[in-house]
């Protein structure tokens, strides 16, 4: 386990100091505040259920995915309580001061899976991006945004069928 914590140090201090650029923080920082409890996809899914009209169930549901994704992150940190990064100064303002598993990363691989059903292909992307921007501004070890998109992914994945329509 040591090896992987020191990986986990090594990796967000080198994409950490990735944030000195000012544009790479203010990119990132962006990405990051966007992504504050979901709000990028819940709001997507949500403007994207008020003009699709003929999916507007499926949008729903899958917005409804990813929220339960970021809750279901949310109570494992309670558990986990794996503090943040301490060794790199953050560019960003945390909600909380646990680490582990990234909420933001779990909200973006469950928008991902679940919107790229539906057939929007730049919800990988933009999820890889929120996901790398945590590490970045210092707030996350690549092992907490591993485990959160994994978490988000998962989640999406198992109720895809509910999200068509069916039952999970």
């Amino acid at each position: 386990m040591d090896h992987l914590d020191d990986m986990d140090h090594r990796i967000v201090t080198a994409l950490r100091a990735c944030g000195t650029d000012p544009r790479v923080a203010g990119a990132a920082r962006a990405l990051s505040w966007a992504g504050e409890h979901g709000a990028l996809w819940l709001g997507a899914g949500l403007a994207a259920a008020a003009v699709d009209g003929g999916r507007r169930g499926a949008w729903l549901r899958g917005t409804a995915l990813t929220a339960g994704a970021h809750l279901v992150s949310m109570g494992v940190k309670r558990v986990v309580r794996r503090p943040r990064p301490a060794h790199v100064e953050p560019l960003v303002r945390t909600a909380g001061r646990h680490s582990f598993p990234s909420s933001h990363a779990t909200s973006a691989a469950a928008a991902a899976v679940a919107f790229g059903a539906l057939g929007v292909h730049a919800a990988w992307p933009v999820a890889a991006a929120v996901c790398v921007s945590r590490l970045v501004v210092g707030v996350h070890y690549p092992s907490d945004v591993v485990a959160g998109a994994a978490l988000g992914a998962l989640t999406a994945r198992l109720g895809a069928p509910w999200m068509r329509g069916g039952t999970p």
